[in-house]
């Protein structure tokens, strides 16, 4: 397990007790707010820069730490934190920082926009599915998911970012998944790998130009459905 400082500078009501996560506000002050859902790494340095990053293009961006300060780049126990998280409870803190993010003065948009990687795919649409028009946009990168998800009750405009060489989850598999959305679904297919937008580059896939590519795509898709 890594022993960086947990990125943790505001605190939240959630699920009966007190959340943690990062916020980034633009230089302006203020705008739509987005929130960043994690990989099953944790809140890491790369989640924070795309944190910030958000912010730099105008966005209130919050994401919620949802390992409570753990990190690691081991595969091996990324996944026990996983599963150690059930989706329910990751969906409940996640909809307290909904919550917590529509509360802020800095936030100009009547629902937020959630943009997730990897287990914050699933977790993305999980979150929609329950938080209703709180959700006004979702962005999933290469959601992990078993097949069998039913999210019919997400009517958010969704676009899905997915991995043509994906070995996690196959393209047409994310594609069946997504398809099933009943809001506007968007599905791009990359010519890459699980992971390749993730400049740590833990799993061996980043791609610099595909990365900037869906980063754009990522950005324009937000703006065009979040108000602020």
């Amino acid at each position: 397990m890594t022993d960086q400082t947990p990125y943790q500078n505001v605190t939240f009501p959630s699920n009966g007790g007190t959340a943690h996560g990062y916020l980034a506000v633009p230089d302006r002050g203020q705008g739509p707010g987005l929130i960043v859902i994690q990989e099953w790494w944790g809140l890491t340095d790369h989640i924070a820069d795309v944190t910030n990053r958000f912010a730099r293009e105008g966005f209130v961006a919050l994401a919620p730490d949802l390992y409570g300060g753990r990190t690691t780049h081991d595969a091996g126990e990324a996944a026990e934190l996983m599963n150690e998280l059930p989706p329910e409870k990751a969906v409940t803190e996640l909809s307290g920082a909904v919550e917590y993010l529509l509360s802020q003065d800095p936030v100009t948009s009547g629902a937020v926009g959630v943009v997730g990687f990897c287990m914050g795919g699933l977790f993305a649409l999980n979150l929609a599915a329950q938080a209703g028009g709180q959700v006004g946009a979702v962005a999933v990168f290469y959601g992990t998911f078993s097949g069998d998800e039913d999210f019919s009750a997400v009517r958010a405009p969704v676009l899905g970012i997915v991995g043509g060489q994906d070995a996690f989850t196959p393209a047409d598999l994310a594609r069946a998944v997504l398809e099933r959305v009943s809001g506007p679904v968007d599905v791009q297919v990359y010519d890459a790998g699980h992971a390749f937008f993730n400049d740590e580059n833990l799993l061996g896939t980043y791609d610099e130009g595909q990365a900037t590519r869906a980063w754009a795509q990522a950005v324009d898709f937000l703006r065009q459905h979040l108000a602020g």
